[in-house]
């Protein structure tokens, strides 16, 4: 017996609107938008990351788009990149870099810390270079702490202990002031690590907010004030102690600048392995040893 079809079903079946078809024009707009979306990180990627290989041409056009320092900074680390190669194959910095060594020289005094900050590590790597050498000196009394942390470690390799206190500096913890007087309305956890810029206090007056900012990567060792405090300008609201990359490199450099004076401080490291990890004791006390034998 064949199955048959009630009259009701039948006509149900053939009112039913045909599924109509996105138009051409929508789909298109839905299909870049998507594509949009999920091409954001690799754009953003592709801008923040330091490690992209840059064309000769690029490296030029990065070193002077004042609109985008990050591009400077950038064009400097790939700069950096060239001048390791070189010395990885027996051959000189200055054949891999030697175009853009003015350039280099003039960024010494640019606007942007961060890109001083790299400026000054990349110009200890060719201790050959006479002008790096005086732009270096000059950048002892700059403004910000990394970038004085940075020469004077680049000094070292031309053989000049001018940037010894410097050093000295980077093993003791930092004090981080109050820039006006106002309310302080957030602050970060004593004992929480934190990054070089990263926000410790934001405060607050009538003229406006302001954010208090890390100077150095480390540690918040202690706090001096809480939430709703009224403080004073310049008063003391954090302390930071360094993190132990910044510990470890100034170690180095008093391994070959370090005098007598400098064993207490030195030794306060060889104590601190549990913290800092063994490799920070392990060159504590390789300088320690080659502080006494100069002295001896």
């Amino acid at each position: 017996m064949s199955e048959t079809t009630s009259p009701s079903t039948v006509q149900a079946e053939s009112t039913t609107p045909p599924k109509k078809r996105m138009p051409a024009r929508t789909r298109l707009i839905v299909f870049i938008v998507a594509w949009a979306i999920l091409s954001l990180p690799y754009f953003f990627w592709r801008s923040s990351w330091f490690g992209r290989p840059l064309s000769d041409s690029e490296i030029n056009e990065y070193l002077h788009d004042d609109a985008h320092p990050r591009h400077i900074q950038h064009a400097l680390v790939q700069i950096g990149e060239r001048m390791s190669h070189a010395r990885a194959h027996g051959q000189t910095s200055a054949s891999a870099a030697q175009q853009w060594y003015p350039d280099m020289v003039r960024l010494a005094n640019y606007k942007v810390e961060e890109v001083r900050t790299t400026d000054a590590w990349l110009m200890g790597q060719d201790p050959s270079q006479a002008e790096f050498h005086r732009a270096l000196l000059t950048m002892l009394n700059d403004p910000s702490i990394t970038v004085r942390g940075n020469a004077a470690l680049s000094l070292v390799t031309f053989g000049d202990n001018a940037g010894h206190d410097q050093i000295v500096a980077m093993l003791k913890p930092v004090t981080v002031t109050a820039p006006m007087t106002g309310f302080i309305t957030a602050i970060a956890k004593s004992g929480d690590p934190i990054h070089s810029g990263t926000v410790v206090v934001q405060m607050e007056e009538d003229s406006g907010v302001s954010e208090v900012r890390s100077p150095i990567s480390g540690k918040i060792a202690s706090v001096a004030v809480k939430q709703g405090d009224h403080v004073q300008k310049d008063a003391p609201v954090a302390v930071i102690s360094p993190g132990s990359d910044q510990a470890w490199e100034a170690l180095r450099a008093l391994y070959l600048v370090g005098t007598k004076d400098d064993l207490a401080l030195v030794r306060d490291y060889e104590k601190k392995g549990d913290e800092l990890g063994d490799r920070i004791r392990q060159q504590a006390i390789e300088t320690e040893k080659a502080i006494l034998k100069r002295a001896g």
